[in-house]
């Protein structure tokens, strides 16, 4: 059969009508049916940490809403950056999600010269799941017990101390520099891969001080295994109402405090992301989740997706300052 002009073009027409109506009606089943198999969750810090403990506790309770696996997966290295790069080059399906902190999506921007991210635009905002304080810890064998005494010890033996962080540019290795500026001492800065690797050196005696979140600190504390200075927030901890503030303990205007969040690679379809969120939300508010984890001191959040975009975007000019006057710098 031969086709004239006229014919052949309403032919063509209709066929790419049809590839395109196709592969759109495609993409709608495919989303429509997410997921279909299992979902990895990045955690950019080593087993043991309030990134870990919230990934395992919610992505527990994920799996059974979404009826499918959800795999935790950690990838510790550069104060969260190494496993928020994997999650930024992950496929934008819906079938890779990763933690992120103050750290990975905030600090780091300033902290390190080159991220293989941004922090703002790799990644779509699912919720923020808490805000917390870090601690200022120290060993029983340490002869201080409230922070003069220890800003004294560190003043009369410089350079003879040092302090143990999750990593470089972790909240809690900016919580020690600006402690260290403040109080005009120095430490040496010993940076873990994550607050699992730091805490064993720590009980240990091996480390003298550190900087952790309240979270993973504070069974040692309760247990007498460690001892608590100070809270770096401007009000006290609801778990730990009898250790003060470092504002209220000399160091007037100190204020810092930690968040922990969950993102998918920027791009992922914004009907996933927005199922994510209902559903982390949701288990947030669950009465074992919320208990449990307001037990480790965990302020509780479950915001949407554009107020945690708006969070970081605010968060990366405001820490990047906090950053730059305490001339701390990681490469």
């Amino acid at each position: 059969m031969t086709l004239n002009r006229r014919t052949f073009q309403q032919a063509l027409a209709a066929t790419l009508a049809g590839i395109s109506t196709g592969s759109l009606t495609g993409a709608a089943q495919a989303q429509a049916g997410w997921p279909n198999k299992p979902i990895k969750y990045i955690v950019p810090f080593a087993p043991g940490g309030t990134t870990d403990i919230l990934a395992r506790v919610v992505g527990e309770k994920l799996a059974l809403a979404l009826g499918q696996p959800v795999v935790i997966e950690n990838k510790a290295g550069q104060g969260g950056s190494a496993g928020s790069a994997e999650l930024a080059r992950a496929a934008p399906d819906g079938y890779t999600i990763g933690g992120g902190t103050i750290s990975s999506h905030a600090i780091n921007a300033t902290l390190y010269d080159k991220l293989p991210y941004d922090p703002v635009t790799s990644f779509a905002p699912i919720t923020l799941y808490a805000t917390q304080p870090n601690m200022l810890l120290v060993h029983p064998a340490v002869p201080a017990h409230n922070v003069r005494e220890l800003i004294a010890l560190l003043k009369a033996s410089p350079d003879k101390y040092s302090y143990g962080s999750a990593g470089n540019g972790t909240s809690q290795h900016i919580s020690g520099e600006l402690f260290k500026t403040m109080a005009g001492v120095q430490m040496q800065h010993i940076p873990y891969r994550g607050s699992g690797q730091m805490l064993p050196e720590l009980l240990g005696g091996t480390l003298p001080i550190a900087f952790d979140n309240v979270a993973s600190a504070i069974p040692h504390i309760k247990a007498g295994k460690l001892r608590a200075l100070a809270v770096t927030t401007a009000a006290r901890s609801g778990v730990s109402p009898d250790v003060p503030t470092l504002a209220e303990s000399g160091l007037p205007g100190y204020e810092l405090s930690s968040w922990q969040a969950v993102f998918a690679p920027a791009g992922t379809p914004p009907a996933i992301v927005e199922r994510l969120y209902t559903e982390i939300s949701r288990i947030l508010k669950m009465p074992d989740v919320a208990k449990r984890l307001g037990d480790l001191g965990l302020d509780l959040s479950g915001m949407p997706p554009a107020e945690l975009a708006a969070l970081i975007r605010n968060d990366v000019p405001r820490l990047g300052k906090v950053v730059r006057d305490s001339g701390a710098k990681a490469n």
